[in-house]
Parts: structure tokens; sequence; C-alpha cells
């Protein structure tokens, strides 16, 4: 039978065919059961759609929305430089490749994680170079000639040009730049100069709209748009992180370029994309305009940026360990080594305590309390509040201009450490020796008292917590072991229940493991 549908049922055709093709089946084989057959009757129900006004409402806010970014844009685009790095030396062979710029971290324990995690700046050199050179971004924040850039995008001994929105080209008369957070300053002599405005990045929300300005491949005045998606990011690219992720693309070229919210005010600096292909996968990361811009100002003002220093050593605080403290996870840092002389020493810290809070503000990474107590000013008293055996306790902490010394590690001398009198823990799956100055020098740890590990057995409990030869035992459940025996009496006085806590110290310094 020939059957026909009116342009109301065609949506639904196929739901139709089916349930046509079931019905027919469970009626024949009703009739193959019975004489007597009963009709049966089918009714096709149209979608549900929207009313016109409800139409009108939709329309309306996603233009309300599009007049946002275009508004916003606006008010940045004129603020956004292109800046071109061109080497001193070009090479003009047209058979010979052109030069590009050297990766930031090549020769530094970054340079493998970069390449690992496919984490990558957006340099120039990835640009295309017309003149043997390189481009970013980047944006004007002072109507004196002041602006705001990547480290990376200017790194090197070359010319750096600055191009105006308005087309106009200058050369810059200073540039100043801090690989820490990989933020520069550049200065050119320049009038009538439109400054962007700047936001609090503080007051940025997960899933705040935001806008990535700059000159993808070379595009100039290319604007695209997203979300945060998260923030405090480390991805180790730089020594001082915690960058804005956004999914607002970024592409090589986009780097010193402005992070813009709705209300046209800069949050951050277009710093790097995590990519297996160079370009853009959705995962962008900005340096928040708030460290941007102290790092900028002290650039500015006197060409290099002095921090403030603690002088411990940190680690986050897992499940693990807080089970041990007696915090919740993630509810401040635990402090693995206070070194003597510096303001940490002097407030009274000490291994094992958890520091929580800093000047008002809850912590919750090593990151963020290194960030804070680098911009905390110099010579002011502030208060610690920590927890040490399980009890609150206040500390006033009064922060010191860092060393350009401090954090230098002690080196080892590369050879093997000699066989001194030993011990083999069964129940952790290790064998530790007595640690004397001459095994403490091979292996660069002159001064540390404790007992070093020289065996893990694969498997145990101890290679489950990470723990490998060479390492230092130099505590055992927030006690100070120094000898072998005392690190035999703390480990049979210990509760296996409980897991063991051990303060352990390798070339990379100190942290605490729980062994169970």
């Amino acid at each position: 039978m020939k059957r026909s549908f009116n342009k109301g049922t065609v949506a639904a055709s196929a739901m139709v065919a089916v349930m046509l093709a079931v019905g027919a089946a469970a009626a024949n084989y009703a009739h193959s059961k019975q004489a007597n057959t009963v009709p049966v009757t089918y009714t096709v129900v149209a979608a549900p759609s929207v009313t016109p006004a409800e139409a009108a409402r939709a329309v309306s806010s996603a233009k309300d929305l599009s007049t946002a970014f275009r508004v916003a844009s606006e008010m940045v685009l004129p603020s956004v430089v292109t800046i071109e790095n061109v080497p001193k030396a070009v090479v003009k062979n047209d058979k010979q490749a052109a030069p590009q710029q050297a990766n930031p971290f090549e020769g530094t324990p970054f340079e493998d994680f970069f390449k690992d995690r496919g984490l990558q700046f957006e340099t120039p050199h990835m640009q295309p170079q017309p003149r043997g050179g390189g481009m970013g971004s980047g944006v004007v924040i002072d109507p004196s000639g002041i602006i705001l850039t990547n480290n990376h995008v200017v790194a090197g001994d070359g010319d750096v040009t600055v191009r105006l929105n308005d087309g106009r080209d200058f050369k810059a008369t200073n540039v100043w730049t801090d690989p820490k957070t990989d933020i520069a300053v550049v200065k050119i002599d320049a009038k009538d100069l439109t400054a962007a405005k700047l936001g609090n990045s503080d007051m940025v929300s997960v899933g705040d709209w935001v806008l990535a300005l700059g000159q993808p491949f070379g595009l100039e005045d290319t604007v695209t748009a997203g979300i945060i998606s998260a923030k405090h990011r480390g991805i180790g690219i730089t020594s001082r992180e915690s960058f804005l992720q956004t999914d607002a693309a970024i592409n090589p070229g986009n780097s010193g370029g402005p992070l813009v919210n709705l209300d046209g005010e800069v949050v951050g600096i277009n710093t790097a994309i995590s990519s297996r292909t160079g370009g853009n996968e959705g995962i962008g990361f900005a340096v928040p305009i708030n460290l941007a811009k102290w790092v900028g100002d002290q650039l500015a003002h006197g060409g290099a940026v002095h921090r403030a220093y603690l002088g411990v050593g940190i680690q986050p605080v897992t499940a693990n360990l807080a089970e041990q403290f007696k915090v919740k996870p993630r509810e401040g840092v635990a402090v693995t080594d206070v070194f003597p002389n510096t303001p940490a020493a002097k407030a009274g810290l000490q291994s094992g305590d958890v520091i929580v809070e800093y000047a008002g503000v809850a912590i919750s990474s090593p990151s963020e309390l290194q960030l804070i107590v680098e911009r905390s000013e110099l010579g002011r008293p502030h208060t610690l509040v920590i927890v040490r055996d399980g009890k609150r306790m206040d500390l006033q902490f009064t922060p010191e201009a860092l060393p350009s010394e401090f954090g230098a590690a002690a080196g080892s001398n590369g050879s093997s450490p000699s066989k001194p009198e030993s011990t083999e823990v069964d129940k952790l799956g290790m064998e530790v020796s007595s640690l004397d100055a001459t095994v403490a020098e091979q292996l660069g740890m002159q001064g540390i008292e404790g007992v070093v590990i020289t065996n893990v057995q694969s498997g145990s409990p101890a290679d489950r917590a990470g723990l490998a030869s060479g390492m230092v035992i130099t505590q055992v459940n927030r006690h100070a072991v120094k000898s072998l025996d005392e690190f035999t009496a703390a480990v049979k006085k210990a509760e296996s229940s409980d897991g063991l806590l051990l303060l352990v110290r390798s070339q990379e310094g100190s942290r605490f493991v729980v062994v169970k």
C-alpha cells in the first residue's frame, strides 16, 4: 500500500517505519494464533518546537554575547602590537635554512619535560619569517611607550621592532626580561599610544568568557573566544608558574598578546600551549596579569626583579601525608627543610611543619606559597599560620631579599659511594647503610645526617613509595635519625598500620614519603 506523509511528519518518517514494521509483525503473529484480530492504531507525535517568542529571546541573547565580544575587542585592539625580533646576523644564502630562535630551555632540566609533554611556547620562529626573524605579540600598558610581552618573544641579541595597531614602526629603545616568569617589557619612544586597561586576575573564575588577541601566524589583529578552563596551572616550563588555562584559540604568534575579559580588561599574557601538532588544540596558558604587572613594574622602573624569600624546602600535602600531619589533603604545604640563617629559620619554622596560611591567604600548593612570598613587601612582618604536631600556631615572618646564590645545588663528584655497615629492613623491602662523611661527600650531601638507602626490592612497600638507592633518610615519624641504630630502633617502634613517615633527601631536595 502506498503511503504519503505531509511536511509535518517527514522528520519522523524513520521512526514511523520502524513502528509500522514492529506493529505488522505483531499483527501477523496474532493472526496466526486466533481467528479475529484487533485493529491497532498508531499515533505519530511531532517533535516539540520553540515558540516564536522563545526563539526571539534565544537570538537576542546570542546577539548580546556577540556584542560583548565586539565591544571588548574594540577596546583592546588599539593597544595590541606586533613585535619582530630580527637576529643581527641573518644568513642570506637561499640554500641554507633560515636561522631559528633556540628553545629557551635547551640544556636545562626543563628541556625533556618540555618535549615529553608537548608543551611549547608560541615561539617567534614558528611564524612566517619574510625578513629572517620571528614575530610575536605585545600589549601597550602605559602611554609613555611601555609594552608587556613574553621573554621568549624578545630573547636573544636581536633587533626588536614594534609595529603599532595604526601601522607605525618603532625600534625598541630598551628591553628588560625576567626568564623566571617569561615576562618582558619593551620600551619605545612614541606618542599618542592607547594603553589597555588591566584587570584583576585574582577575580577571574573558571568558566568566565575570555578573548585571546594577537598575531597568530603573522595574521594581525586576530581575536578568538573561549573560557577560563582552570587556574594556578604549573606545567614545568618556567620556574615561577601559576598559569590561567583557556580554550580560546592560541597559536604561534599569539605569545605576548593579551587575554581579555568581557569588560575589555587584560587578565593575562598569552604564553604557551599544550600541543602535539604545534597548533591550537584547545589548551592554552597565560601568565596572570597580576603577576605580569608586578614583574613588569619592577623591570620598567629598575631593569630587574627583586623577590623576597622564605628559605625552606616544601612539598604538596597528599592524602597520605595529610593523614600523618593531621590536616586535610591540599591544606597547606609541608616543610621538608629549613635552611640556616634564612627568614624561615629566624621565624622558628621546623621541618615537618605544615604552612596553611600566609598573610591571611590560605595556601594549597608550593607554587602558590612561593609566588605570594616573593611578592611580599620586604621588611614588613607577616603572619604564618602553621600546623605542628596537629596543633595550629602563628609565627611572625619578616621577608628579606632573595640572595642571588640561594638555591644552588651541591654537586656530586660522580664517584660511587663506598659500602659501609648496612642493615636490611624486610618489612619495608629495602637495605640501608650508615652515612659517614665519605659517603655524604660522594652523594653531594655534605653536612647531612641520616642513613642512606643502598637497595630497594622491586614491588616492595619502599618501591611503591618511590624510594630508590642513593636517597638519604633523615627522619622517621618526625624524629631525626643520625645513625643506623637510631633508624632501626625508630622503625621497630613505629606502628605499621599507620604507615611509616620518612623524610628523605636526594639531589632534587627533601620530601616526605609514607611507606605502608
